[in-house]
């Protein structure tokens, strides 16, 4: 019932944003939907089996559009990529006063709060350190939303960027045997990269494989429309269910320090996108989606619905995740909880 409910207002939100002709209305829809009803006191709930499925989806979109000459290509990144690490120090060295002295968090917190990471991974990482893990949770969750939300709008309406196409072709136009590999491509990389234990394994799992038959041929084809569409709904309804059962301190202290953080955030992604552009290091949309802090799945979105190049995109933000879980283990076993004496 709870979950009918929830696929039932994340539609609704489908509705609303196609009705009103609001940009990403499969993906923007349900995570507005679902906010608002977690903020309403409405139970809400998804199946993480197909979540993690639509994550695989987005790595097989993307490992679809690699070519030899593309990987190839990004040995040419290196200026923008020793970016990342200077923009993750500036948000600890930020963040960690801003909600340890602002907002009275403890310093695990503070610290896997600031760190722009994946949610999965700071929660279990703040976990060990002895972090509250209910503030963490919706912290990110906070994070991941309001970029998400308003990245779209800038693009369309900011940078005149046509949010509106189809984001791959029909299902009908593709061939079965295709498709069938793009299954295949999914399910093996995504069990074989979570059986090694690499992060990410539903995303990035599916992405290797899938772009290693694209760069010997095989895979000719991304995924359907449809199967991008199903993806966006189902990450918006993720992220706007976290928002179920959030108290109203919770929302007067965690999640407006959120907001106040998300703004730090952006500036430093625009002062760096800035700088980006003005050494002509990378177009403007590659330079942006590259350096915003949203969640991997997301960008990815993003970045396969305005036509970005995906390669760039997605090392910088691969190199952002792996630099903030390298680190994390140090940080845990230096802010674990010490026993008295």
């Amino acid at each position: 019932m709870i979950l009918l409910r929830t696929y039932a207002i994340a539609l609704l939100g489908v509705a609303v944003f196609t009705a009103l002709d609001l940009p990403l209305p499969w993906l923007l829809g349900p995570i507005a939907a679902c906010l608002i009803a977690g903020l309403l006191g409405l139970d809400l709930r998804g199946l993480k089996p197909v979540n993690e499925a639509m994550r695989a989806v987005l790595g097989v979109a993307v490992g679809a559009t690699l070519s030899l000459s593309v990987v190839l290509s990004m040995a040419a990144m290196w200026p923008t990529l020793m970016m990342i690490p200077v923009l993750i120090a500036l948000s600890a060295v930020i963040g960690v006063p801003y909600f340890q002295r602002l907002w009275g968090f403890d310093f695990a917190t503070s610290y896997y709060s600031a760190m722009p990471g994946g949610l999965q991974d700071m929660l279990v990482f703040g976990e060990e350190a002895g972090g509250d893990v209910r503030a963490l949770s919706l912290i990110h969750a906070t994070r991941v939303m309001v970029i998400v939300t308003i990245l779209p709008f800038v693009l369309e309406w900011g940078w005149e960027v046509d949010l509106s196409n189809p984001p791959g072709a029909p299902a009908a136009s593709i061939p079965v045997a295709q498709l069938a590999l793009m299954v295949l491509a999914g399910l093996v990389g995504w069990q074989v990269a979570r059986r090694v234990g690499l992060f990410g394994a539903s995303i990035l799992g599916p992405m290797i494989a899938a772009g290693i038959l694209a760069m010997l041929g095989i895979l000719q084809y991304r995924p359907p429309a449809e199967a991008i569409w199903a993806a966006q709904f189902f990450i918006g309804m993720t992220v706007g269910a976290k928002y179920a059962g959030v108290t109203g301190p919770e929302v007067r202290r965690d999640v407006l320090a959120a907001l106040g953080f998300c703004v730090v955030l952006l500036v430093l992604a625009l002062i760096f996108t800035e700088a980006v552009i003005l050494l002509g290091l990378a177009p403007p949309l590659d330079a942006l989606l590259a350096f915003a802090p949203g969640g991997q799945a997301e960008m990815t979105v993003l970045a396969l619905l305005t036509g970005a190049d995906m390669a760039f995109v997605i090392a910088h933000h691969i190199l952002r995740i792996v630099t903030v879980i390298v680190g994390a283990p140090v940080a845990s076993r230096w802010l674990s909880p010490k026993p008295p004496g």
